[in-house]
């Protein structure tokens, strides 16, 4: 490949933050080899750390060092190079050693983010999860509006089939994140997994309002939209043969609640036309015998 092609789809990935580590570090790899740097006036910076981070991924940590080294001479003390180096530094020390780094790094700067994020990290990644939760949140009653975080500890409690909790990190992040039907997705499935299905229902529905207002109806779902209706499907079909259902969120039952299972077959089983000879078989015959 040309340096011109492998410039132009670094800054592509750069603008889109798209990590794509082993074409990163192929193209990176290619630019640096030709000396070409210079080239890229300011933007050599942002290019030295996309490429050493793509080396940690991809396991060339003497690239990784070669770019540190660039970056350490550029920006002595940078809290963003610090934070780089811990990276760097995960990839071959112990826990215990990076812990301290990090820990460091935030006695000098309470407020550095990035180092706060990583400690978490590395304290969730050795199964210290009540410290990584503690950590969390404290975190985020210093960075509330840290939507990933909130995800995070989210993420965390569901490993720790702490379904409750999960759901209350979760609503911070839709409060935080209302357009993002994503968040709400993880929120149903979530609470579909408590147990909760009239909550998981009317959550699954917010989704697929958001996917497919400009959708016409007789195109078939996809994507986020079908992964929706799949959920609508399952927690309607329970809803209605059940005799009782409880809600912790005290979510009623809709009225509807056959018609909108009716439809969530309908919406399904229109994505799997064309199918039925293929694996999906199972899956058609299940939906059409409800």
């Amino acid at each position: 490949m040309s340096l011109p092609t492998a410039l132009e789809r670094l800054a592509t990935y750069r603008t889109n933050n798209t990590r794509a580590s082993q074409d990163t570090f192929e193209q990176g790899c290619i630019t640096l080899k030709s000396q070409s740097t210079a080239k890229l006036g300011d933007e050599v910076w942002g290019f030295l750390e996309q490429l050493a981070l793509a080396s940690i991924d991809v396991g060339r940590l003497d690239i990784a060092d070669e770019c540190l080294k660039q970056l350490g001479v550029k920006f002595p003390r940078s809290p963003r190079v610090d934070v780089l180096t811990g990276i760097r530094m995960e990839a071959t020390e112990s826990p215990d050693t990076v812990l301290e780094y990090y820990d460091q790094l935030l006695e000098e700067d309470s407020a550095n983010a990035a180092a706060w994020k990583r400690r978490i990290s590395v304290l969730r990644r050795t199964g210290k999860y009540e410290r990584a939760v503690e950590e969390l949140s404290k975190f985020l009653d210093t960075f509330y509006t840290d939507v990933e975080g909130w995800l995070e500890l989210a993420d965390i409690y569901s490993s720790c089939n702490q379904y409750t909790h999960a759901l209350q990190a979760l609503s911070h992040a839709l409060l935080l994140a209302p357009q993002n039907p994503f968040t709400f997705l993880q929120f149903a499935e979530t609470a579909y997994t408590s147990g909760d299905l009239p909550l998981a229902l009317k959550m699954f529905l917010v989704v697929v309002e958001m996917g497919e207002r400009d959708i016409k109806p007789e195109a078939p779902p996809s994507g986020i939209n079908f992964r929706a209706w799949l959920g609508v499907k399952l927690c309607a079909r329970q809803l209605v043969s059940a005799s009782h259902i409880s809600s912790a969120s005290d979510t009623p039952i809709p009225k509807t609640i056959k018609l909108i299972d009716e439809l969530a077959t309908e919406r399904v089983l229109l994505y799997y036309q064309g199918e039925k000879e293929t694996g999906s078989k199972h899956v058609y015959d299940w939906l059409a015998s409800s």
